[in-house]
């Protein structure tokens, strides 16, 4: 089985097809590394699919899943994994993450929906995932995800994201975002959920916005800046676990790439202060 590779580094940006023209021709320097949906250019062909061919060979890019419902009562589609694992090896793309959450029953609900935090899901969709593992021929980093209800809830959330971490001996994307929103609107600790994580998991991470519905009730929309209390948590986790690659997403409401740039640049600054101290600690 191919291990984690750590060829991704610093602050990454998740590609939008309006903007691919642009990147390809002026890549931007602050952007060490691009997000795609393999959903969505697996079969791109054309001047598209051409460009991004060209960017996939000069930067470095993760893939993260929307379809493969890890968490879903129906078996996995191994046609599409078959696919993806030719799409990730012939653009050398090392790491491939989803949703802890499921999003099919013979046909796409389009959301995701929160797999119930029991122990018999942890052994359902821990060996979901190693099934993928074996397929792909590598390990898979699956996402914590926001969620607006628990149903038939047994353990935190914390415990049963370890839990399936560990039984299924994958890698983990952390949400920074999720954290927080899931913080708000089921009233735990933010610093603390993020301080009980494997740290030794962690392959990469998310960055967004949310939509503030209500003081106690937010929406994680990915169609927002980001707010202070997330870039602190992000400065939180540099703090504790040291510098990992982390990704700035942004899906509806989009800006102009500059104004994405300014975010991604947010990224590097919180990265290069937490690299100053560790600096002087073995200068």
């Amino acid at each position: 089985m191919i291990e984690k590779a750590n060829v991704i580094r610093g602050a990454g940006l998740g590609l939008r097809r309006g903007f691919i023209e642009s990147v390809v021709a002026d890549p931007p320097g602050s952007v060490d590394f691009y997000e795609v949906a393999p959903e969505n250019w697996m079969r791109m062909g054309g001047r598209n699919g051409r460009l991004f061919r060209s960017l996939t060979e000069r930067v470095p890019f993760v893939c993260h899943g929307l379809t493969l419902s890890l968490g879903g009562p129906t078996p996995l589609d191994e046609s599409f994994l078959t696919e993806l694992k030719a799409f990730l090896e012939l653009h050398s793309i090392p790491i491939y993450s989803e949703h802890l959450s499921y999003c099919s029953d013979r046909g796409h609900l389009y959301d995701l929906l929160p797999i119930p935090f029991t122990a018999e899901a942890v052994h359902y969709v821990a060996a979901r995932i190693r099934r993928v593992q074996d397929i792909l021929e590598r390990r898979i980093a699956i996402e914590n995800v926001s969620y607006y209800a628990a149903p038939g809830q047994e353990m935190d959330e914390v415990d049963f994201l370890k839990a399936v971490l560990a039984e299924a001996d994958c890698d983990l994307l952390v949400d920074i975002n999720n954290i927080y929103v899931n913080s708000i609107n089921h009233g735990y600790d933010a610093e603390a959920f993020l301080l009980a994580l494997p740290h030794e998991r962690i392959a990469y991470a998310h960055m967004a916005g949310h939509y503030v519905q209500a003081p106690d009730f937010l929406i994680d929309t990915h169609g927002a800046p980001i707010i202070d209390p997330v870039w602190k948590l992000l400065g939180t986790a540099y703090a504790a676990f040291g510098n990992f690659p982390t990704l700035l997403e942004r899906d509806f409401n989009i800006p102009p790439l500059t104004e994405l740039l300014n975010e991604v640049a947010g990224i590097r600054i919180l990265q290069l202060q937490a690299a100053e101290p560790a600096k002087r600690r073995h200068g």
